[in-house]
């Protein structure tokens, strides 16, 4: 009920016997000819149920996440989760130490009461709960479960998704998208088949080819003049690189004398980018 009412006006939760849910979605069908909601019959098994909503889904299921009802720990039940008990003082009196021993919890009376001496793990995740376990917690009035919905399935336009699709978020999908162009740009790289996502990069390669066979013949284009010029005196670059520390005298002669160095291993460095 406090999922419907925080729901309300843009979602309609539906819970019902499964057999009727499923006698609604044929005679749908029938009535309609839109046969996409049969696949929902398959999933229509246990404890289930439907929420309708034109709104945005991984914002509905964070309000259907917010509401939880807490739970005794019943005899037989699988436990969702670790239950601890805390120590401290029980109030119970020394007559029902018997279930702490069953159990091995490590007690002391105090004052004419039961006084649990450290935190002890008595039910672990995915573990039946066990008479003494059940009945101890009962006692102590500590219900160490949560039930509420859970999502399970997405449905949409006649297809059926994990819930986990709406963990995806934006930043991903991008990531997903960058992947999938650079391997794309890789495979028609390597079969040398042109695709818009390897162009670029054909051209890019081109112009280095281009300029390689420039450097090395007499054949001269505008482009290819800045690398000429460097390659020809890479002293006269030495006045744009700025000094290494700021300092004066053989420090900065030093630093001065290694720069053409550096601007030879990467041609970023040499004020000019491929296209200019």
């Amino acid at each position: 009920m406090d999922i419907r009412a925080a729901l309300r006006g843009k979602t309609t939760v539906l819970m019902g016997k499964n057999t009727m849910l499923r006698r609604a979605i044929r005679a749908h069908a029938e009535r309609t000819g839109n046969e996409q909601w049969l696949c929902l019959l398959e999933h229509l098994v246990g404890n289930v149920g439907l929420v309708f909503t034109k709104g945005d889904l991984a914002e509905v299921r964070e309000v259907i996440a917010k509401f939880k009802v807490g739970a005794s720990a019943r005899l037989g039940s699988m436990a969702p989760n670790d239950v601890s008990i805390p120590a401290g003082n029980t109030g119970m009196d020394p007559s029902q130490t018997s279930f702490f021993q069953a159990l091995n919890i490590p007690t002391k009376i105090n004052k004419g009461t039961i006084e649990i001496t450290a935190d002890v793990q008595v039910v672990k995740v995915g573990e039946k709960v066990g008479a003494s376990e059940a009945t101890l917690l009962g006692k102590l009035g500590i219900k160490p479960f949560e039930y509420g919905l859970i999502v399970l399935k997405v449905y949409e336009d006649g297809s059926i998704y994990d819930a986990k699709v709406l963990d995806i978020t934006d930043e991903d999908l991008g990531g997903y998208i960058s992947a999938g162009i650079r391997n794309i740009a890789a495979a028609s790289l390597a079969l040398d088949y042109p695709t818009l996502a390897s162009i670029p990069h054909s051209i890019v390669n081109g112009y280095k080819k281009v300029l390689a066979i420039s450097v090395e013949t007499d054949y001269d284009f505008p482009l290819a003049q800045k690398v000429k010029a460097f390659l020809a005196d890479p002293t006269a670059f030495a006045a744009a690189a700025p000094a290494a520390g700021g300092g004066g005298g053989a420090s900065g002669s030093a630093a001065a004398a290694a720069a053409p160095v550096e601007e030879e291993e990467e041609e970023e460095e040499m004020g000019f980018d491929l296209f200019d």
